[in-house]
Order: C-alpha cells, then structure tokens, then sequence
C-alpha cells in the first residue's frame, strides 16, 4: 500500500485564456474509484489545474473500475490491456514493478499494456484535440510520449517518480528516450533528479508532489484512538519500505518507553514482519493494522507520537523517490524519523524538521525513538521547523503553481 487518500480541494484560482490548452496526462497510479487506497497525488494535481487547461488523464483498466468517468472536472480514459479483465494483473495493488516480481501473468502483460496504451493514447489525441502531453513516470508513459512525438508531433512534459529511473537496468535504454525527446523533464526530489544526471544531462526541475495541509492536520487527534503511547508506520510491506529494522528496533525502544507499534499497510512481507513479531516476543506491543480505509488516514498520523519511515536502498537499487507518508505525517502535526536514503532527505532536515538515521539500523531507530519520546521541547521544535517546510514546499497550492507555469511554458 502506498497510503494517500482522496480529497476534493478547490481547484487554485489560476489566470484564465481564451482556448484552454487541452492537456493530456499518462500514468499507471491513479484512484480506481472513489476512496481508493490507490496513491491519488496524479488525481490531485490534475484535479488542481483544470482551472489553467482541460485536462484528461489516461490510465490503465482495472476489474471493477469504469471504462470513462468525469472526477471533478477531470476527464478519465482507462484502456484495457488484457483479456478476459478479470485477469488484467499488471497494475496497481503496489504497482507495475513489484507485480511484474511477484506475478508470471503480470510479466506476460507488459507488451500488452505497452501496445494497449500507445493506441489508446492516439485514440485520446484525436478525440479531445489534445495539444501536449503530461506523461507521469519515464517508462512506460514517458517512452510511449516520446514514440507520440515522434509520429504525430505532439510536444511532452516528463516526470520522474524514482522507481522509474534505477530498478531495472534493461529498461534504461526506454528511460533515456524518454528524458532526450522530453519538452520539459521534471523529477519529484533532489534523488531522483541526480539519478536522471547519471544517464542524461538534460535539464531537470526538481517539482514534488504535494500534500493537502487542511485534509491532514493537528485537529484530527483522536484521544480515543490509543490509550498508549504510540509509533506508527504507514506504508506497502515491501522490501524498500525497511519495516523490519523498526520491529527490530522495538526491543530496546521498550526498555526505556512504554510504547505500541502500529504498522499500516499490506503487501508482500506481512507474512514475514508477523513471524519476526513472534520470534520477538512483541505480540503484544506490535500491531498490524493493515489496510484502513483512506479517510481515516488522518487521525491515525494525528494521534501517534511519532512516525517512523525506516526505508533502505534494494539490492537493485530501489529506493524511497520523495516519501509522501512523510509529507502527510508532518502535516498531520506528528515528529518523524526516517533513513537517510532517496528523496527522504529532501524533506527531513536532521534535527530541524526530523531525524534522520543511516538504513538498516535499529540501533539508529531506538536512539531516535527514544529521543524523541523523552524531550517535548525538541518535539515541539521539530514539529513547528516541519510544518514551515513542508508550508513552504510541498503544499499542493505550490506544487500546482510550478506545474502551472510549466504548462504555460508549452
């Protein structure tokens, strides 16, 4: 699970023109349907600049999700790219790369889906008039844009997530296309732009995605939630996101503080976490939430004590990209503590907005936990030094105005 919830914010007020560029965006996460636990920011940002251009947003099918659909002002294509659907198992549910790991039919679907998008993408072109594309992740959408752009002249703006730069290396090749035929590039943090500079040097702005600071906020503490001091995790159980330093960590956390563990997410690894519990002993002190529908996301970062992302680098290199959990722990008025890997940094500043541990590190993890239990006036410090940050560059008002004036650009 990657945790992000859908909300419904007003579209910023962004000046206005005569004809409306029409703009389409690619991606392969986007809400299903409404209350999806399905990472949202893609919706979110379109959503935020229907003002400036119609925007339509193509995407994979899903079994269950509708083939068209307007979500507030934003026009949905899903093309399907398997059949019969109910096997269509390429996307969502952790995402393209961990499903083509874990699954032979998901393997097997990736010519399909590649073939699929690109005829469903000049289907869109001519239907909606588009005039440039948005493409969300260098392989498959950048690489399908830049084909795009090749046969029918249509200009795009390329933006890296991360995953899509560095875990497999045969698809570097696709990568680079994308990056060289690009309009404008763009990546969502610091990391992944210095992952870009490794195989081009095409210029890159470094735009993140962004978090809906009146959706999570101090105001959503619930006392009635936990009657314990509490550290939580949200997040996919899978290898990258480190969940089983922060279990490790919970012995020597607990001989110094009386504190619960809330682990929320699903994904490949639960069944591993849960046995490391037991050979623990920590049964009673960690606990496996699972998935929780996105609204109540929220109250679960404003009433825990603190939040913990102990995400490492794969043996593959895959790594955290920005780490918007981050994002939404911080504005939900919590401390966080996080490894110093991928985009993490960009928004944990050690001991001014968080702290930041080395990966794999238990030792690391406890220290920090405890720390921060154990000193209300640093917490009080890290908390207001957060939110200022995250004010300042991760608001999705900022977010939408740097994409806004990208779009004008085109």
């Amino acid at each position: 699970m990657k945790p992000n919830s859908i909300t419904y914010l007003k579209p910023i007020p962004l000046f206005m023109t005569m004809n409306k560029k029409k703009v389409l965006v690619t991606a392969t996460t986007f809400p299903r349907w409404k209350d999806d636990s399905e990472p949202n920011f893609v919706y979110l940002l379109c959503k935020l600049l229907v003002g400036r251009c119609d925007i339509t947003v193509l995407v994979p099918h899903h079994p269950g999700a509708k083939r068209y659909e307007v979500m507030d002002g934003v026009n949905v294509y899903r093309f399907r790219y398997f059949f019969p659907l109910s096997l269509e198992r390429l996307c969502y549910d952790g995402g393209v790369l961990e499903n083509i790991k874990k699954s032979f039919l998901a393997r097997i679907q990736v010519p399909f889906l590649l073939i699929s998008e690109f005829l469903a993408m000049k289907q869109v072109i001519k239907k909606e008039k588009i005039d440039f594309i948005h493409a969300h992740w260098l392989v498959p959408q950048g690489y399908l844009a830049a084909l795009i752009k090749k046969f029918y002249k249509i200009p795009y703006i390329a933006t890296a997530h991360a995953g899509d730069v560095f875990p497999i290396k045969k698809f570097r090749s696709f990568a680079r296309d994308a990056i060289a035929k690009s309009t404008y590039l763009t990546a969502n943090s610091n990391f992944t732009k210095d992952s870009i500079n490794k195989i081009s040097k095409k210029r890159v702005d470094v735009i993140p995605m962004g978090v809906d600071i009146k959706d999570f906020n101090p105001s959503n503490k619930d006392d009635r939630l936990w009657k314990h001091k509490t550290i939580l995790f949200v997040g996919r159980l899978a290898e990258k996101k480190g969940a089983k330093y922060l279990i490790k960590a919970m012995p020597k956390i607990l001989k110094k503080v009386p504190v619960k563990l809330v682990i929320v997410g699903d994904g490949p690894e639960r069944k591993n976490l849960v046995g490391l519990t037991k050979e623990l002993n920590l049964q009673d002190n960690v606990v496996f939430e699972g998935k929780i529908p996105p609204n109540e996301l929220p109250k679960f970062y404003a009433s825990a004590d603190v939040f913990v992302g102990p995400s490492i680098v794969t043996a593959k290199g895959d790594t955290e990209g920005l780490g918007i959990v981050f994002l939404e722990a911080i504005a939900s008025g919590t401390c966080v503590v996080g490894s110093k890997v991928g985009g993490i940094p960009d928004i944990i500043k050690h001991n001014e907005t968080g702290l930041l541990v080395r990966e794999k590190n238990p030792e690391g993890i406890s220290r920090a936990v405890i720390t921060i239990l154990g000193n209300v006036k640093m917490q009080k410090r890290l908390r207001e030094n957060a939110l200022k940050h995250i004010q300042k560059n991760y608001s999705w008002k900022v977010v939408a105005e740097k994409f806004s004036e990208l779009y004008g650009r085109m």
